[in-house]
């Protein structure tokens, strides 16, 4: 099933896709729900970011092909690091370059959403505490980061994390292939199966350190590919099984 999180004159609702028609969920996403009947085309609702987390874990250097194009070792360990939750945009929604920053990268990346409190979780049991699956870009300002020695900054601008357009609940990560195409030409292209560490050890991982909390994201790291974005680009982050997330890049000008 695809989860959207929409709006309709006004109102926030979650709901669910089909094709190109959405359908009102009654309960929730987050426990037991009943699916209503598909009300609206597409066209007619506002795609909203699908969760809205109370955190947000990235993880860096997870892709085998992008470890061998940075030239650097593969980790032994998950690379942590914070985005903040106010990054995060939906559908359609523009990406603005802050002024403080001459070089943003995208980052294509498989979204992980928490459907059930979890803490001290295993790769077995992990499966259990995850909702479903989203398109992620990670958008970094690179030069930024370099500075700082850390990736939290520049990954944490406002509009620097967009998200969607759907949760998919019923998906294999295993075996899924990541495509980011900037104005058409692709940058990105690789498949989970390249992860260094697959999506239940990260979940894992991550709960071995903090509580995990329902709507919490991982994103689960980029492949090889990533690349400046400017002014006037659109990006497009594909991921078989969840859709296409859509975002034009715009310039934000400085604030006195």
């Amino acid at each position: 099933m695809l989860i959207v999180r929409f709006q309709k004159d006004d109102s926030t609702y979650f709901g669910h896709l089909d094709g190109d028609r959405v359908g009102l969920i009654n309960g929730g996403s987050f426990g037991e729900f009943v699916r209503g009947p598909l009300q609206w085309p597409l066209d007619e609702v506002k795609l909203l970011p699908p969760c809205q987390p109370s955190k947000i874990i990235a993880i860096g250097h997870n892709f085998a092909d992008r470890v061998r194009e940075m030239g650097i070792p593969a980790p032994e360990l998950p690379a942590m690091f914070f985005k903040a939750p106010s990054a995060i945009i939906g559908q359609g929604d523009a990406i603005r370059l802050p002024p403080q920053s001459q070089h943003v990268e995208h980052g294509a990346e498989l979204g992980i959403v928490i459907g059930r409190q979890a803490r001290w979780l295993t790769p077995e049991t992990a499966p259990r505490h995850i909702l479903g699956y989203t398109c992620a870009n990670d958008v970094i300002a690179l030069d930024l980061a370099r500075q700082d020695g850390a990736w939290t900054r520049g990954s944490s601008f406002d509009t620097f994390c967009p998200l969607g357009p759907a949760i998919a609940t019923s998906l294999d990560p295993t075996e899924l292939i990541i495509t980011c195409s900037v104005n058409g030409v692709t940058q990105q292209m690789s498949s989970t199966h390249d992860l260094i560490f697959s999506v239940p050890q990260l979940v894992a991982y991550v709960s071995s350190v903090m509580t995990l909390l329902p709507g919490d994201l991982i994103l689960s790291g980029s492949p090889a590919g990533a690349g400046p974005i400017v002014a006037g680009d659109v990006v497009e982050v594909e991921i078989e099984g969840i859709g296409k997330l859509s975002n034009p890049v715009l310039a934000e000008e400085s604030q006195p």
